[in-house]
């Protein structure tokens, strides 16, 4: 096993959080994307259900997938989006 770390699912917003969730999104992103073991980072909005978000990150190892959950927990993105259901798993 290499140590990566893969975690995909998605979370759900209600109609009243999608607009926060869109904005808060892009700088959640490109902070992600710039974090030291970052491999693969994305969150898109589902084409036919606008409160579904698809969620894949893929980390270069369990230190990284930590740090960036930590960074996220004191977040833009956490303040807009902590309340809301998610459902995923994790690999690695």
């Amino acid at each position: 096993m290499n140590g990566e770390v893969t975690l995909i699912g998605h979370l759900r917003a209600t109609p009243d959080d999608v607009a926060a969730v869109l904005d808060a999104l892009p700088e959640h992103i490109r902070l992600s994307r710039a974090e030291s073991g970052c491999l693969e980072f994305s969150v898109t909005q589902d084409a036919a259900d606008p409160c579904l978000f698809h969620v894949r990150e893929h980390f270069a190892g369990r230190a990284a997938f930590e740090a960036h959950q930590r960074r996220t927990r004191a977040s833009r993105w956490w303040g807009a989006t902590g309340h809301l259901p998610r459902r995923y798993s994790i690999e690695g």
